[in-house]
């Protein structure tokens, strides 16, 4: 089986020794951490951390997920260079937010993330849309229909919101591109 990838969604999830309850618990996975899981077996999960610790956790601590529901999760939050929680978060953080809590992780910053993903010429919705003159400066979900979800520190938004591409960003436009 190719493992798979998880995001935890409790607050501190034991990682045992074994699948039991009882079984020695080897170190502790925290919210938002991502796992692969490697087995399932009898509401359990054999996960590996990111930090190559092996394990077994329960199933219920475990979400996947779709990358664009995990950044709706931010939506109202403020914008903040540099941020990445729900007390403030920038652009390239909402992605990277989005991607590890639904088990993966992706580069931090926009110009990372485009040259991480594969340009589209027919983008989906979930897909990422890129703006910037030399190199991207900007990133966002595009959603289809013209909508994008993204965080912005454009004057009178200030956040995370979901929205009509504005016309300014247009022109700026790079590339769409899926991770």
């Amino acid at each position: 089986m190719e493992p798979e990838l998880r995001s935890v969604v409790v607050e501190v999830a034991p990682v045992r020794a074994e699948p039991d309850e009882q079984a020695e618990q080897v170190t502790q996975a925290l919210a938002g951490e991502p796992l692969r899981v490697e087995e399932w077996r009898d509401g359990w999960a054999r996960v590996r951390t990111v930090y190559d610790y092996p394990g077994w956790v329960r199933r219920d601590a475990l979400d996947g997920g779709d990358p664009v529901e995990r950044a709706r999760d931010y939506l109202g939050t403020p914008y903040l260079w540099g941020g990445m929680t729900e007390r403030g978060i920038d652009c390239s953080g909402l992605v990277h937010m989005a991607y590890r809590r639904s088990g993966r992780i992706v580069p931090r910053d926009a110009h990372q993330q485009e040259e991480a993903g594969t340009e589209v010429s027919e983008p989906r919705p979930g897909d990422l849309v890129t703006y910037g003159d030399a190199a991207a400066d900007h990133i966002a979900f595009w959603l289809g229909g013209g909508l994008i979800l993204h965080a912005t520190g454009r004057e009178g938004v200030g956040g995370v919101v979901e929205e009509d591409e504005p016309a300014e960003y247009r022109p700026r436009r790079r590339r769409f591109v899926r991770l």
